[in-house]
């Protein structure tokens, strides 16, 4: 065998045990999160569809971020009490969640699979270990994941003061709808 074989053979056996294997990734960057919170003097929403998500189908890895800015709301003025007085969305850029799907999912299965995302959901510059339920829709090269979960404030020590307290619920129901592609 002559060197420059042996060396490509070497190369190879290399690249195999130092660069990792293929692994497919699921990812949307429109994904749509909303908020409700219903209080006693009137409700408030706000959606954003501007999520980014990745999911890793092979590790049942999931990560999750959306810009707290990219929120609207349908008054201005609410959005800016939001942004500046509840979320301090300059300090506090983004919400996320990372974590783990369970039980693990194959994706490539038609149908509908109830899961809990486990992980870390960070709001606020706040980290709370969360188990969310969620579903995922899978019929062929489309997968969309639904969830629905509370968030009560003082957990990511969201100050609401006294004066407000009729205006904004202490815990808020989010919405997370994402379409991933392949």
């Amino acid at each position: 065998m002559n060197a420059a074989l042996k060396l490509l053979l070497v190369f190879i056996s290399l690249s195999e045990i130092i660069l990792p294997p293929y692994q497919e990734v699921l990812k949307t960057t429109t994904a749509e999160v909303g908020f409700f919170s219903s209080a006693p003097v009137e409700d408030i929403q706000a959606t954003s569809r501007e999520g980014i998500s990745l999911i890793k189908p092979e590790t049942g890895e999931i990560t999750f971020r959306v810009y707290i800015r990219s929120l609207k709301f349908p008054k201005a003025l609410m959005q800016e009490h939001f942004n500046e007085n509840f979320m301090e969305s300059d300090r506090y850029p983004t919400a996320s969640f990372s974590g783990k799907i369970n039980p693990t999912v194959n994706f490539k299965t038609q149908g509908e699979v109830s899961v809990i995302l486990s992980g870390i959901l960070d709001i606020h510059g706040v980290k709370q270990k969360r188990e969310i339920p969620a579903v995922f829709q899978i019929n062929n090269d489309r997968i969309i994941l639904k969830s629905s979960f509370n968030v009560a404030c003082e957990d990511h020590k969201i100050k609401i003061p006294k004066l407000l307290w009729r205006n904004i619920a202490e815990v808020v129901k989010v919405d997370v709808n994402a379409n991933y592609k392949r």
